[in-house]
């Protein structure tokens, strides 16, 4: 068999779509990363076409446990244009697979990253989090909605990828670099932006030299607003630069830090 007979249906991508929002990741590893939960993803698609237990249908099986990481925003769009590959040529199109699955899944990995792991939870969950602070409960529903927008684009990517196939390659290649390098400047602005923002707390001391009294943040304010949460931002980055340090390390390391401030009233908000 060199060609499937096979056609995919709507219960095929529903199937595949419910794979890849649940358990793509289930079977992560550092050799071959996202290969296994790649696998899974379309094994039941493959049966279908090689019919089970054939030799293609194990080669086929061996070349997509191979090595693969991608955005878990966008890997769909890979296999969309795989599958159609694979149904029009069969066991044929491993090459073509193989070429479309590396090509595609480095610079896909920073696109979706940049974009539904940095970019839009940095704008809508400052927006969300802003009304949520306010006592506008609008922002609840405003984060549930952008993530089921986001549940939406991944479902239906994938029957778009697979009725375009490879022309989507050839679409998309001129345009990533740019849309990394937006997505990159957008995602540093915003974080500049959540710091000025988000991080509230500042100088509640206010030392007294003989009848002076000097209120230290007034002084920060005048020289440099928001200079506090600057500093403290960077502190941070510094802290997590150091051997043996995690991220949960660093944020009991802030607790700890933000109740002594507290209790010896020198930082609050």
């Amino acid at each position: 068999m060199t060609k499937s007979n096979y056609k995919l249906t709507k219960e095929d991508f529903n199937q595949i779509n419910k794979r890849s929002l649940f358990t793509f990741q289930l079977g992560w590893n550092y050799e071959r990363m996202q290969g296994s939960g790649y696998l899974y993803l379309i094994l039941p698609q493959l049966r279908k076409m090689y019919g089970d237990g054939t030799p293609e249908l194990l080669e086929m099986m061996k070349t997509h446990t191979q090595f693969f990481n991608t955005s878990n925003f966008f890997h769909t769009i890979i296999t969309g244009i795989d599958l159609a590959l694979e149904e029009s040529e069969g066991v044929a199109s491993k090459d073509a697979v193989n070429g479309v699955k590396t090509g595609l899944m480095g610079p896909f990995a920073p696109i979706g990253d940049s974009l539904f792991a940095s970019l839009v939870p940095s704008i809508m969950g400052s927006i969300a989090a802003s009304l949520a602070i306010s006592g506008n409960p609008i922002g609840i529903f405003l984060w549930v909605a952008v993530q089921m927008l986001i549940v939406a684009f991944r479902w239906k990517q994938l029957e778009v990828a697979y009725k375009e196939g490879t022309k989507l390659v050839t679409t998309m290649r001129d345009k990533l670099s740019s849309l990394v390098e937006a997505a990159s400047v957008m995602g540093v602005f915003m974080v500049g932006a959540l710091i000025a923002t988000m991080i509230n707390f500042q100088f509640i001391a206010k030392p007294q030299i003989g009848d002076k009294v000097i209120d230290i943040q007034d002084l920060f304010n005048q020289i440099f607003p928001r200079l506090v949460p600057a500093i403290f931002t960077g502190l941070v980055f510094w802290l997590l630069g150091r051997k043996g340090m995690t991220s949960t390390k660093a944020i009991l390391i802030m607790i700890v830090f933000a109740l002594a401030m507290s209790y010896f009233k020198i930082l609050g908000v």
